[in-house]
């Protein structure tokens, strides 16, 4: 592959995800989510796969937020204000008085 096979020219494309492959995965987060909540079996744990939750809803969960670039919805967001920084100094240990080393006269 040379460098050329690269687009690098539109930025602002490869901020959004992939329609289909979203449409995709926003299918199979919600049919394993509605598997785990109506099927009582699929809420078990097997010796070949582990827990079925994890790799019904868990696992692409986890597909569906990388094809997003882990970014953290704006509803879990928190807002800091920078102006609300405590500007006092930081706390400093007291020694207690006669519990420190001998000082020569």
């Amino acid at each position: 592959m040379s460098a050329a096979s690269f687009d690098f020219s539109s930025p602002a494309s490869q901020d959004r995800p992939d329609a289909g492959l979203d449409r995709a995965l926003r299918r199979v987060v919600l049919a394993g989510l509605a598997l785990v909540l109506l099927v009582p079996l699929a809420r078990a744990s097997t010796d070949a796969l582990g827990w079925l939750p994890l790799w019904l809803v868990g696992m692409p969960v986890a597909a569906w937020w990388a094809l997003h670039r882990f970014r953290v919805p704006t509803v879990l967001r928190r807002v800091r204000p920078a102006a609300a920084r405590r500007r006092a100094p930081q706390a400093r240990r007291l020694r207690a008085r006669g519990t420190g080393p001998a000082r020569a006269a």
